[in-house]
């Protein structure tokens, strides 16, 4: 799969940077695949992946794609983590000392990290688009060459 590209490590420091303790346990390399198939790849095409997970482009890969997939796997963990599921079904997490966030904060959340996640994809896009020293790419693959939501209206180019 893509497990050289990020650690769960780089994850947790790009993406959870708030002070709270991650275990790396908690991420897995599945979690980190899902998020690439899911949400890079149709930006950049399978051939710009597999020229990166050979050791090509590390400046890229630094800077802007692995900041993009830890923000991808935190937006789609946090739900997870906001709550447990076990053999008593779904819980969340109500000690002494902690008390589950009420359901406007989770929203809150949720929506600053999803337009931190878009942002941070549309970077990746626009270096993708105006670097043409990344000879994998094409632009041709990228799903939003032709298609875009905006404000809620989608648009097929």
């Amino acid at each position: 799969m893509y497990q050289n590209i990020i650690t769960p490590e780089e994850v947790i420091a790009l993406a959870f940077s708030d002070g709270e303790y991650i275990n790396p346990a908690v991420i897995t390399n599945l979690d980190i695949a899902v998020v690439i198939k899911r949400w890079i790849i149709p930006i950049t095409g399978e051939a710009l992946l597999k020229a990166i997970m050979l050791g090509k482009y590390k400046d890229f890969t630094e800077k802007i794609l692995k900041p993009t997939i830890a923000a991808y796997v935190r937006l789609d963990m946090q739900p997870r983590l906001n709550a447990s599921t076990g053999q008593l079904g779904l819980s969340v997490v109500a000690g002494a000392n902690n008390k589950a966030a009420d359901e406007k904060l989770r929203h809150e959340l949720m929506t600053s990290l999803r337009n931190r996640a878009k942002c941070l994809r549309k970077y990746m896009l626009e270096y993708l688009e105006n670097n043409s020293g990344l000879r994998e790419y094409t632009g041709k693959e990228n799903v939003l060459n032709r298609c875009s939501c905006d404000g809620g209206i989608v648009q097929i180019l």
